[in-house]
């Protein structure tokens, strides 16, 4: 099999307008040229500052590397339905003759966003893969999936963009009784008063792609999430924020 070589410079290129801090970019670096991972391909997130392997980045090296197998088991023991708190254990063989390698993944709705609760037992899957794998192949860096601010369902490699398909021909305007979130985004944009335009500037940043339907459905609800509770805590210091993001107005000499 013919390994995709990923540079630098086309992930840089992607990484928010190519104005990375020197630090950020020297990790981006080190990433890319290790694990040949790629910012446009959803592999990478920047969050707060710091690069974060996806789950997709993490099948992906595990495919390049021809890994045989992934197993996964439930922990009953240590799991209660009642209170909707899973644990499960993942086992990791890159080769078939390989006595595995293991890790293991919880989530109840105290270490998830309160946006997927009631998808806690599929979170405590992922999370457990992501840690097998990454002891596997020797990554250091923590997955999105495995932050409790940023935890989302298995529909959460969909992009922005397709989470605002327009409504059905019903006119229903929901997903599986779940608003949309470009509705939520734009009710809390109302109901705080928020220039449109600098929101989706500061989304953009905070999911670390050019724009915010490039970003994936679980950043864009964390983004939602964050959003709000600033919002609630201090609107003031919100809008101060947001005007940063405003592009200056070029005055003619």
């Amino acid at each position: 099999m013919k390994r995709e070589i990923i540079s630098y410079s086309q992930n840089i290129r992607v990484a928010l307008w190519g104005r990375l801090p020197s630090c950020v970019g020297r990790s981006l670096r080190y990433l890319t040229e290790k694990y040949s991972v790629a910012i446009a391909g959803g592999d990478l997130q920047l969050l707060n500052g710091r690069w974060y392997i996806t789950h997709s980045g993490l099948l992906k090296i595990a495919h390049r590397q021809r890994c045989a197998s992934i197993k996964t088991s439930l922990q009953k023991s240590l799991s209660d339905a009642t209170e909707s708190r899973w644990v499960f254990r993942a086992t990791v063989y890159p080769t078939a003759r390989s006595k595995g390698f293991v890790g293991y993944g919880d989530a109840d709705p105290t270490n998830v966003s309160s946006l997927v609760h009631g998808a806690e037992m599929r979170v405590a899957e992922t999370r457990a893969v992501n840690r097998a794998l990454r002891k596997a192949y020797g990554i250091g860096v923590c997955s999105v999936e495995e932050l409790a601010a940023f935890s989302g369902s298995s529909n959460s490699s969909r992009s922005y963009e397709r989470s605002t398909t327009p409504p059905s021909s019903n006119g229903a305007n929901h997903s599986n009784g779940q608003p949309r979130l470009k509705d939520k985004l734009c009710l809390l944009i109302r109901q705080h008063n928020l220039d449109s335009t600098q929101v989706k500037a500061y989304a953009a940043e905070f999911c670390g792609t050019e724009t915010l339907r490039g970003a994936s459905r679980e950043l864009v609800e964390a983004f939602i999430a964050q959003l709000e509770k600033e919002a609630r805590e201090d609107r003031n210091r919100l809008v101060c924020k947001l005007n940063s993001f405003s592009r200056p107005v070029e005055v003619p000499s």
